[in-house]
């Protein structure tokens, strides 16, 4: 922690729905988020800037995929009804509006997939040349499939977790500083500008882009961070129409990519490294310095904005539980914070997967 902080990895996206069990289901029989990190049925009192100014119940879980990547936070309001978007989201879109899933093989899961499910576009080649192709959901939140062969468990299926997201914005070279130099996004796989086959499945995605992948030149730290493994955030510029704001008007938390999450270290050094380059906490859980409960988890969590508005949270946890019955859980605060897990413990993660009838 050269600065005092560290940044793990992505921990997990959260994606807004309508329907709790139902999409959770979806996800587990598409990509095997079925290992449950954290569930909770709370009100989401401190989430005030984002919910209209009122406390708001809802029903979350954070969902892991074990052979690797980050988690999906699949989220819904138990009370309010959730404003769905209201139009079409297009590549490029101010906000997240796709997120990157791993894969081992991607002709092989291209495949998988197209057997079972109709909204799947061809498969292509990115920029640098990796295979990968689009999937669209019953919920239109579109998902990029990327061939990656690092696992963490190998459970002999095709699919991973959350390798990075696809984030629109208005301003590359103004965006870029924030991913580059406060989080450790430091290498620029490709900054390419022009028409891209890959993203043309989506809606607006035969436009003009300038798109930039980014990526980290160095191994991260932490007790998950061999589970989250490397990552990308890819940002776009449409060049040829004026994006539209996905969120605008709506909650947090509302159906679609709320956020990406990022598991981190040392969250004081962290607020001011943000607020040295211009991106004050717009949340801050534990003022106090004191501990957030998260249901089976416990913590710390933080948010900011990137110049678009599109939120970033920051969690740094401080007990997560590995079994509930017999109840089992690591203090984090009395561990070595760069010493990874060892992968017996999250096998047991897996011990009580979840399985919708």
């Amino acid at each position: 922690m050269e600065e005092g902080y560290m940044i793990s990895g992505i921990q997990q996206c959260g994606i807004g729905c309508v329907n709790f069990e139902e999409s959770w289901k979806w996800y587990i029989e598409m990509f095997h988020f079925d290992v449950r990190a954290l569930e909770d049925d709370t009100v989401a009192e401190r989430m005030l800037r984002y919910t209209g100014g009122v406390p708001q119940k809802r029903h979350a879980c954070v969902a892991l995929n074990l052979q690797g990547g980050g988690g999906l936070e699949i989220w819904q309001y138990s009370e309010r009804t959730p404003k769905t978007v209201g139009f079409d989201v297009m590549a490029g879109d101010l906000g997240i509006f796709a997120v990157k899933i791993k894969t081992r093989d991607a002709a092989a899961f291209h495949k998988e997939l197209s057997a079972k499910y109709d909204r799947v576009g061809p498969l292509e080649l990115l920029p640098d040349g990796t295979p990968s192709f689009m999937l669209i959901d019953p919920w239109n939140n579109s998902f990029q499939i990327v061939e990656y062969s690092r696992l963490y468990l190998d459970e002999h299926r095709l699919d991973g977790g959350v390798l990075g997201v696809l984030c629109g914005c208005t301003d590359i070279d103004r965006t870029v500083c924030l991913y580059h130099d406060v989080l450790g996004y430091d290498t620029v796989v490709y900054d390419k500008t022009g028409n891209f086959d890959d993203l043309k499945f989506m809606k607006g995605g035969e436009g003009r882009f300038r798109r930039v992948l980014l990526s980290h030149s160095k191994e991260r730290s932490g007790a998950l961070a061999e589970l989250f493994g490397p990552s990308r955030i890819e940002l776009f510029q449409a060049l040829d129409r004026t994006p539209r704001k996905i969120y605008e008007g709506r909650y947090w938390g509302d159906p679609g990519f709320i956020q990406v999450c990022f598991d981190v270290t040392g969250m004081r050094a962290l607020e001011k490294k943000c607020e040295s380059y211009g991106f004050p906490f717009t949340v801050d859980s534990c003022k106090d310095d004191g501990h957030f409960d998260m249901g089976e988890a416990s913590g710390h969590f933080t948010y900011i904005e990137d110049p678009d508005g599109t939120l970033i949270e920051l969690v740094e946890v401080h007990k997560l539980t590995i079994l509930k019955k017999p109840h089992i859980y690591i203090d984090m605060l009395k561990r070595n914070r760069k010493k990874s897990f060892p992968k017996w413990m999250v096998r047991m993660m897996g011990w009580t997967r979840v399985r919708f009838k």
